[in-house]
């Protein structure tokens, strides 16, 4: 794993600005097909209804609204955009990350958050770029916004599936599926 230093990390404001940037409307065709590579994987595997959690939705939730067609209850958090704190005091049979861990200040912290929201044999679904063997780390597009501060490669995903204790496997590249064990 790689992380970026705090002393380059972005003020609360400046990181808020720059997510105001980015085009992700519910209704944009385009950004549910990039959705979809997450949600296509991870809904196979969810019994409806399911309760799940869209765990930083970001200003436009079309991930949430995709589970929400698909017969889902979905809550929304993001310390931006949805910061009611009290989705974090409720338990899950579904957490969805997507484009989102890349932006884990203390990558612990959530994912232990995240364990303590899921029920036994509950789904966490991953899609963050990862870095791959085959990548130039220096000329990666993904290491150009100020607003990612940790990088994940296959192996750091496998130490968080053993550390958590959760069975998990990456369906396509980008996404990686994780559950927690049934008691």
């Amino acid at each position: 794993m790689v992380q970026v230093p705090s002393i380059f990390h972005l003020s609360r404001t400046d990181s808020k600005s720059r997510y105001m940037e980015h085009n992700n409307e519910v209704g944009d065709i385009g950004y549910r097909r990039f959705l979809s590579r997450l949600s296509g994987e991870i809904l196979p595997h969810l019994i409806v209804p399911g309760n799940g959690l869209d765990y930083g939705a970001g200003p436009g939730p079309a991930l949430a609204e995709i589970f929400r067609e698909n017969g889902h209850k979905i809550d929304l958090y993001d310390p931006y955009f949805h910061p009611d704190r009290s989705v974090l005091a409720r338990f899950y049979d579904f957490v969805v990350c997507s484009e989102t861990a890349e932006h884990f200040v203390n990558p612990k912290t959530d994912f232990d958050q995240i364990y303590n929201l899921l029920v036994p044999g509950g789904m966490l679904g991953i899609m963050t770029s990862v870095y791959y063997d085959s990548i130039h780390f220096p000329d990666w597009y993904y290491i150009n916004d100020p607003t990612h501060v940790s990088f994940y490669s296959p192996e750091t995903m496998g130490w968080i599936a053993t550390h958590w204790n959760w069975e998990f496997w990456t369906p396509t590249e980008n996404v990686y599926l994780f559950r927690k064990p049934d008691l």
